[in-house]
């Protein structure tokens, strides 16, 4: 289903399409805005998703213009206004919030103008589509991992270290989360000390957050749910200050360099790998097809449905799948291209690549 795109180094959103690698012709050219959220809550959305999508438009010949919110709400709605009036074909969105992303989205209804919610549904909103991962599985790929690397601990004490309240991703990793461990809870086999959410992903806050949270319990903690690798980190410096780092599993997620490098130190004991690069190509191609007119197309590609509790509708999805990323298979992603070896493998880590086979090239 999904077509990888040559990629372009350092596209900042211009581009240009009819169907898939086909150049449109000349006069012909579609305009496609897409927002992206912020650079803070990971560092994907400016590294990975801007140069993907950019070249993806591009080799199909479809302009493009893409703006980042800077994790600013009313950035996110003035960038939504000036794409409308600019008269975009398709606007692909990843919201702040679901209230945020739900009144765009009703501006682009009354203009005409289609939206596909990209990685982040907007509940309650009008979007045409949706590209993203399965988030529930994410959770409970989380969940799975920290038991495995809690191993036999009756009793273990858990700590929570949740997402921003407001994006729904983070609310539906907790949820997955919660359908592995709650029956552990309710049976006392693990204590939840607290779960506590993040506002805006903000990794100082979590480390502040954490911190306060593990002092209130007297310093005890057997395993940690950290929603994303940023706020594993942040766990990681506190759990580091009290000579408890690698001796307390951390979950994370997105296998960013800095999280592939804990997990390879032993400090994290696992990430969720989520292929960006197939994200973005499924969204484009939706996108691409959008702004072309083909319907049938676009609901050719999305294929499943979200269920939007608050509007009561069906959102058309496309719902890719994520793999748990352990020490033993952080190798493999070498292998995908999805990290550099030599970034991977600098300084202190060396010997563990060493241990586990990683080239350095």
């Amino acid at each position: 289903m999904l077509v990888t795109f040559v990629a372009s180094c350092g596209a900042k959103g211009t581009g240009g399409a009819s169907s898939p690698g086909t150049a449109a012709p000349a006069g012909d050219k579609l305009l496609v805005g897409v927002i992206l959220p912020d650079r803070e809550s990971s560092t994907r959305w400016e590294e990975q998703d801007r140069p993907l999508l950019a070249s993806a438009f591009t080799v199909a010949g479809i302009e493009s213009v893409i703006e980042n919110a800077g994790g600013d709400e009313a950035k996110f709605a003035s960038i939504a206004d000036e794409m409308i009036q600019r008269g975009v074909k398709v606007l692909l969105t990843t919201p702040l919030s679901t209230e945020g992303g739900a009144t765009v989205e009703r501006k682009a209804k009354q203009a005409g103008i289609p939206v596909i919610n990209y990685d982040r549904i907007s509940l309650g909103g009008t979007a045409d589509y949706y590209v993203s991962f399965d988030n529930l599985n994410v959770g409970e790929l989380q969940a799975e991992g920290l038991l495995r690397c809690l191993g036999d601990k009756p009793g273990g004490q858990i700590i929570e270290i949740q997402g921003a309240p407001t994006d729904n991703n983070a609310t539906l990793f907790a949820d997955g989360q919660r359908r592995v461990l709650g029956p552990k809870y309710d049976s006392n086999a693990l204590r939840l000390v607290k779960s506590q959410a993040i506002d805006k992903w903000d990794p100082v806050l979590g480390k502040a957050v954490f911190e306060q949270i593990l002092n209130g319990n007297s310093g005890r903690v057997d395993g940690v749910i950290a929603a994303n690798d940023r706020l594993a980190s942040s766990v990681i410096e506190v759990l580091r200050a009290k000579g408890l780092a690698g001796r307390v599993p951390v979950t994370g997620q997105d296998a960013t360099l800095e999280g592939l490098r804990a997990v390879l130190r032993g400090d994290q004991c696992m990430t969720v790998h989520k292929p960006i690069r197939d994200e973005a190509d499924a969204a484009a191609r939706l996108a691409i097809a959008v702004a072309r007119g083909d319907i049938s197309g676009a609901d050719d590609l999305a294929t499943g449905n979200t269920r939007d509790l608050v509007s009561r509708r069906d959102v058309k999805s496309v719902l890719l799948g994520a793999e748990p990323i352990t020490r033993d298979k952080v190798r493999g992603l070498v292998a995908k291209n999805v990290v550099k070896s030599a970034d991977l493998c600098a300084g202190d880590i060396a010997s563990d690549c060493e241990e586990l086979g990683i080239l350095v090239n």
